[in-house]
């Protein structure tokens, strides 16, 4: 009776199934470096979607300089990337549905990565069609990065750990939104596109991340043919289509406002009476963006699966948008009331975004929790991109009107949310 097979007859049930289940983790252990590893892995992805986007905010009045286009034109540098995503994020989720999560994530950060490469040397040629062009494809690698990584965690964990792992996700979002300001600014002061070659760097470290840290669970499902598979998705949004899309809509408002206010600051900051550029802008940037961050982060470890937790804080986090925003007409041109406000603002992001990650990945089966974050994650990009063009234009009518209008949209989302948006008391 030696060896592990004698002792394992002779060892108690309890022991035995202890032991087994110590055997399962440590061996989860050595392959995915633990839970704070996953996590760190897993947070590295929407970190490297956003310093692909936001660390290029603050060069955007230069390369309009540098390459003689337009406002609009240097807006579509964020925008077109933006639109290429959301347009693709769909066909990722299906294919990570169909396949597995790591499958479309890994190919994806190597497409983003390298395509920021292809951006860069367009603005080295001075060639704004090559850095478009570059921009569109680092949009089409980017969708199958954050909605993908949103779904495996809804796969790897469960209840209060999953709220606390989608909590670090949109802390990660968020805190990239913080630091890509600034690390944007310091890397002009080499030279003005340096952005564009730092970020596959990033992206590198990520994908190694990816690779080596996660640990995805097995795809134990049949395929589904697409038909079948489309079929499902649509049963899944007529069954829960007034909450869902209601939740939709709302992340996709926030976005659209958040990286609208960045692009109006931005622009903004640069001009008299402010005269602010360079490194200081960039830490200026990051003032709301802080406020949303530790608010992200707050939230997400906070509200488990309480439905009605998550309900409360989507409506106060509106509330505080809309009357943030509001205020925010009657700033004139004192530049700390208006960033006081728009941190506040940034905070009732902060509070609403971590609870809609946590409804919308728990509402579906696993089998469909790819194509379900993704249609999440494509609004949120067309947010995105929405948002800086939209706010050119409302910057060349007043400030006022910028700000009355985020703050009427906010309220009507308030009230949307208000109507529609009614977990139960425990979020699956």
């Amino acid at each position: 009776m030696n060896g592990t097979r004698g002792r394992s007859r002779w060892m108690p049930e309890g022991r035995q199934l202890r032991s087994r289940h110590k055997e399962e983790n440590t061996k989860k252990s050595s392959n995915g470096g633990g839970k704070w590893g996953e996590y760190t892995a897993l947070a590295s992805v929407p970190l490297v979607l956003v310093l692909g986007n936001s660390m290029i905010v603050p060069i955007l009045p230069e390369l309009q300089s540098k390459l003689h286009i337009s406002q609009f034109q240097s807006s579509l540098v964020i925008s077109l990337f933006s639109i290429a995503a959301g347009v693709i994020i769909p066909v990722s989720g299906y294919l990570s549905d169909r396949f597995s999560r790591k499958s479309v994530l890994i190919p994806s950060l190597i497409v983003y990565g390298s395509a920021g490469i292809l951006a860069g040397m367009g603005a080295v040629w001075n060639s704004y069609t090559v850095l478009i062009i570059g921009r569109v494809i680092q949009g089409i690698g980017a969708a199958g990065t954050s909605a993908i990584a949103m779904a495996l965690v809804g796969d790897m964990y469960k209840e209060g750990t999953e709220s606390q792992a989608l909590g670090l996700i949109e802390a990660a979002n968020a805190g990239g939104k913080v630091i890509s300001p600034i690390l944007g600014s310091l890397l002009a002061l080499i030279i003005w596109y340096a952005s564009f070659f730092a970020f596959p760097v990033f992206c590198l470290l990520s994908l190694l991340a990816v690779i080596f840290l996660i640990h995805e669970p097995k795809n134990k499902r049949e395929p589904v043919p697409i038909g079948k598979y489309v079929h499902n998705i649509v049963s899944v949004i007529k069954e829960k289509g007034r909450w869902l899309l209601s939740s939709f809509f709302t992340g996709a408002v926030g976005l659209f406002i958040l990286f609208g206010i960045l692009f109006y600051l931005s622009d903004t900051l640069e001009e008299p009476p402010y005269n602010i550029d360079g490194v200081v802008k960039g830490l200026v940037l990051a003032i709301p963006l802080l406020g949303m961050v530790a608010t992200s982060f707050i939230t997400g470890s906070k509200i488990k699966k309480n439905g009605i937790l998550i309900r409360r804080l989507i409506i106060i986090g509106l509330l505080t948008m809309a009357v943030s925003q509001a205020a925010a007409i009657f700033t004139g041109r004192n530049i700390y009331f208006l960033i006081g406000l728009l941190t506040l603002s940034s905070i009732g992001t902060g509070l609403l975004l971590p609870c809609l990650n946590t409804m919308i990945t728990g509402s579906v089966e696993k089998s469909q929790r790819g194509m379900i974050t993704s249609l999440y994650n494509s609004l949120r990009f067309f947010g995105v991109a929405f948002g800086p063009p939209l706010f050119g234009w409302l910057m060349g009518i007043s400030h006022a009107a910028v700000f009355g209008s985020v703050a009427l949209l906010s309220l009507l989302t308030f009230f949307l949310a208000f109507k529609l948006i009614k977990p139960s008391e425990t979020v699956q």
